[in-house]
């Protein structure tokens, strides 16, 4: 066993400003690479996250590989070339990839609709730069690791959902020019044979980093000279939201979710949640509010934790004095001890609850929110009683059990919770399992168990999907109660019936209304149109679905929602100057390092 080295080989490098030349460049790659030259209808299949259809939003934990590879001596530089195509139709990839240097690079496919824009990423790499090794990370990396390893321009997939110190042994074996034998969760080719070494690095607590990493983020700024490469998404310098990580892993086993307790397990080998300590959580936040005045998600519900947790985590927030509003996710039913909790620990609290639907037995078969309608509504109550800002009800449509009714039928559900609470702090939606059924889950893996129909297996089988002109060719699923079609017709009746509801009872303005209305009519539109092509002679396809995509322009989004119906109150960031000083401390080292004061972790993740 070793600790950390007290001066990694770039240590010197690490403290100028607009360093060139990093040791690791991470790319974030678009849902599909060349999305600025289609006009796929891609639809509601990111209505409820923060990033568009393009998926342009990179995994956070992205900024703590770069921020631990850093931490030990190896600089390392992120690039969302997802977001610059989105932001700048002039923007040119392929040649921020040629003109890259980098010893090291890295593609993370974590969510599965990244699977085009990563494989060919990794192509244009491997074009520009045949001889530097390409690593691959992610969830889904994980899951397909042997698939993604016989593409010649994949050489190393690193599994795991904590793969900072398997990255970091897998650089320094092949700085000492070895293969990788004894690196930790790697899948690799040597001499034309595929090996899968151990999944042996789980860490079963996360104090050792950062998660994320907001001042390697701030640091990369000044370091590298450039914002625009590090934004985690679209809108972020607008609508700056901050995420606070408890814990990776989930203790829940939902149907649908390749985040599930049965996705860990197969994919990553982590069969419980491993959490952050309290005092590493405040100190996360501590670093959040020295450069962010806007909204801190906290990812999954703490109360995973147990009691007593729970506790110290409520005693935290109560000792921070803090201004910035926190979003809390609920998984089930809770009492008015916690929103009594959070109302004094808090000076503003907002809850997104994913009950998926109104019907009881989809929600027992699915394992969110597993109650009567009635607990759920107490809930809702006690939380609009003590202090919640505001709830978002979220409803999905494709889970087993539900049938066209079922789906349908959430509209009234909400109008019956808008009517009988009578408040207007409650915002439901809706929205599709879409466009994948995550591979992982227990519905992709025991299919028949659960109603679903799976429509493709491989990984190269999902890309080709999502190349479908419209989200419902490139769906790969059905279930035993909605066909595909039956799913994006009850997806769009759904869709309309909500935004009347959310109108009437002013719930969004008048402009929202209208932008959505039209918004949901022109994707019918194209979807049938869509139809009609396909079903037309197979030799007129190909020009036909060419006229179509003159005709459309754009990306082809077509949400379901509002762009700001999923924002919050949001104040912003600091002032430009605090964040320069800020930037210039941290670079400097005159402020926390979590890199240098972390100790590195054995061969099974546990620290040293």
């Amino acid at each position: 066993m070793h600790s950390v080295r007290e001066q990694g080989r770039n240590a010197v490098s690490r403290a100028v400003p607009f360093v060139s030349t990093p040791d690791l460049t991470l790319f974030h790659p678009p849902s599909v690479y060349d999305f600025r030259e289609r006009s796929e209808v891609f639809g509601p299949i990111s209505d409820v996250i923060p990033s568009s259809p393009v998926f342009e939003m990179y995994p956070i934990g992205l900024t703590s590989i770069a921020d631990y590879l850093e931490g030990n001596g190896y600089d390392t530089r992120i690039v969302n070339l997802a977001n610059q195509m989105l932001m700048d139709e002039d923007y040119d990839p392929e040649a921020e990839i040629k003109h890259s240097s980098a010893n090291y690079f890295g593609i993370d496919l974590h969510w599965l609709p990244h699977c085009h824009g990563a494989i060919e990423i990794a192509r244009l790499v491997k074009k520009h730069h045949p001889d530097t090794p390409v690593l691959f990370g992610g969830l889904s990396s994980s899951y397909f690791h042997d698939e993604l390893v016989e593409y010649d321009c994949v050489d190393y997939v690193v599994r795991g959902d904590s793969t900072e110190e398997p990255i970091l042994r897998l650089i320094e074996t092949l700085e000492q020019g070895e293969k990788p034998h004894d690196v930790p969760n790697v899948t690799w080719v040597d001499d034309g044979d595929v090996v899968v070494n151990p999944l042996e690095c789980v860490p079963t607590d996360l104090d050792y980093a950062s998660l994320p990493s907001y001042e390697y983020v701030i640091r990369s700024v000044v370091k590298y000279g450039s914002i625009k490469k590090t934004l985690p998404y679209r809108r972020w310098l607008d609508d700056p939201m901050t995420m606070l990580l408890p814990c990776r892993g989930c203790a829940r086993n939902c149907a649908y979710c390749g985040g599930s307790r049965t996705a860990y397990e197969t994919a990553v080998n982590r069969s419980s949640p491993a959490f952050r300590s309290p005092e590493r959580l405040r100190q996360d936040i501590d670093d959040i509010t020295a450069f962010s005045k806007g909204p801190i998600f906290v990812i999954n519900d703490f109360r995973m934790g147990g009691p007593e947790f729970t506790d110290e985590f409520l005693d935290l927030l109560e000792e921070v004095d803090v201004d910035n509003q926190f979003i809390f996710e609920l998984f089930g039913p809770a009492d008015e001890e916690l929103f009594e909790r959070l109302d004094r620990a808090t000076a503003d609290y907002s809850l997104q609850l994913s009950i998926e639907s109104h019907a009881e037995d989809v929600r027992e078969h699915v394992g969110k929110f597993a109650t009567s309608n009635e607990e759920l509504e107490r809930t809702l109550s006690l939380a609009l009683d003590n202090g919640c800002n505001q709830i978002d009800l979220f409803y999905m449509i494709g889970l087993p059990e539900q049938t066209y009714d079922d789906a349908v039928g959430d509209v009234e559900y909400s109008r019956h919770l808008l009517e009988t609470l009578d408040d207007d702090r409650i915002a439901p939606f809706t929205a599709p399992l879409a466009p994948f059924l995550d591979p992982g889950s227990p519905g992709y893996e025991n299919p028949e168990e659960h109603g679903y129909r799976p429509l493709c297996d491989t990984l190269e089988e999902h890309r080709e999907r999502l190349l479908a002109p419209s989200w419902k060719h490139i769906l790969n699923y059905e279930t035993e109660w909605l066909s595909r079609d039956e799913i994006v017709d009850a997806t769009y009746e759904a869709g309309f019936g909500m935004n009347e509801l959310k109108h009437e009872f002013d719930v969004i303005d008048e402009d929202t209304y209208v932008e959505v209305k039209t918004r949901l009519e022109r994707s019918l539109e194209v979807i049938d149109a869509v139809d009609d092509v396909l079903e037309g002679p197979e030799d007129e396809r190909q020009e036909r679905l060419e006229q179509l995509q003159e005709e459309l322009g754009g990306t082809g989004e077509y949400s379901i929602c509002g762009n700001d119906e999923l924002t919050w109150n949001n104040d912003g960031f600091r002032d430009v100057f605090s964040l320069g000083k800020l930037g210039m401390q941290i670079l400097a080292g005159s402020k926390r390092s979590s890199g240098a004061d972390d100790r590195r972790l054995s061969r099974s993740g546990e620290r040293r």
